[in-house]
């Protein structure tokens, strides 16, 4: 019930931009990000199939064919997988929260929807080929909640339950994959996940949900919930889809009037306290003890050093104090705890 002996640290890397996300990236400028990710001493990896079709997952797999494989730590992901049939010389657009045109320049097949029991093992299968590995670390249930299948979602999270739940447990069992978890946009789902009695997951990934910019809901009763019980929280999206960070998006599409004015004015006690927002976000993040790993993503090398300094820059207490009197994170949070 917990992933923290199998996490060599708690910064990762999340490889959604290396699917193409938002704009297209020539290889040999992923493979050095994947690099420069190694270099500066990151060890666990976070990918999927939706990111570029696999492109993702492509990429990283040729990147760390050059390394060990007990050196390094993969995730990805099932629920959410390639097809053999192309989708098309235009990539539908269904809405943000289908993510589909996000990935416009990647690899040119279809991403389905299947959190069936045989698709899983057959998406685990796709996975270990195009990563160039005999085994997974960690596999997510991706995207079963309901910004992404609406007023279904709770049929589609069944089928996963009975189906993709229950063959990750087995791949877990024979040692095809390690430890198993969900990995979604909302709160919801994984509240419910901790609730079963069977299958029980290993860990948790929320992504965009435990951020500065938005982390009430998830402090009410899901991280303690998770705490209590000892799974981990992995959290993916900590700039909020780069909205915190200087970015034009915010939940994959424009960043709203009243988001971009909280930003501000994080930006400014972070000036204040000559600190970068970066450092913010992601300590703050890693501040909760439910949560065992952050894992921003990075599209350029020059973002991953960003990334490495900015989890042990000093952050002083008076920063978050401010924060606090504010009224721009909830009194409740847990904040790092700095000692001269």
């Amino acid at each position: 019930m917990s992933i923290t002996g199998l996490l060599p640290s708690s910064l990762g890397f999340g490889t959604a931009p290396l699917g193409n996300m938002f704009r297209y990236i020539p290889d040999w400028e992923a493979a050095q990000t994947i690099q420069a990710a190694w270099d500066h001493g990151i060890r666990y990896f976070d990918t999927a199939p939706l990111y570029g079709a696999g492109l993702a997952e492509i990429r990283l797999g040729r990147v760390l064919s050059d390394h060990p494989r007990e050196e390094f730590v993969i995730s990805t992901k099932v629920g959410r997988m390639v097809s053999n049939e192309l989708r098309g010389e235009h990539v539908p657009d269904r809405g943000a929260e289908h993510k589909d045109h996000l990935f416009a320049d990647g690899l040119p097949y279809r991403v389905v929807d299947d959190y069936s029991a045989s698709a899983a093992e057959r998406s685990i299968e796709d996975s270990l080929e195009r990563l160039g590995t005999d085994y997974l670390d960690i596999a997510w249930v991706h995207d079963v909640g309901q910004d992404y299948h609406g007023d279904t979602w709770l049929e589609k999270y069944e089928i996963a339950r009975t189906g993709a739940f229950r063959t990750l447990t087995r791949l877990r069992d024979e040692g095809v994959i390690r430890a198993w978890g969900v990995a979604v946009n909302r709160v919801e789902p994984l509240e419910i996940t901790l609730s079963l009695d069977e299958p029980q997951p290993d860990a948790l990934l929320l992504a965009g949900r435990y951020t500065l910019l938005d982390h009430a809901t998830a402090l009410q009763r899901l991280l303690p919930q998770a705490q209590a019980q000892g799974v981990d929280i992995v959290v993916g999206g900590p700039y909020s889809s780069g909205a915190l960070v200087g970015g034009a998006t915010f939940e994959y599409q424009q960043t709203p009037p009243e988001i971009a004015f909280k930003v501000a004015r994080i930006a400014a006690v972070a000036e204040h306290h000559s600190i970068s927002v970066k450092s913010a976000a992601l300590q703050f993040v890693l501040a909760h003890p439910a949560v065992a790993a952050v894992i921003p993503g990075a599209s350029r090398p020059a973002r991953i050093a960003e990334d490495v300094a900015a989890a042990v820059e000093v952050v002083p207490p008076a920063f978050w104090d401010e924060l606090r009197d504010e009224g721009l994170i909830s009194p409740h949070a847990p904040v790092p705890v700095w000692t001269a």
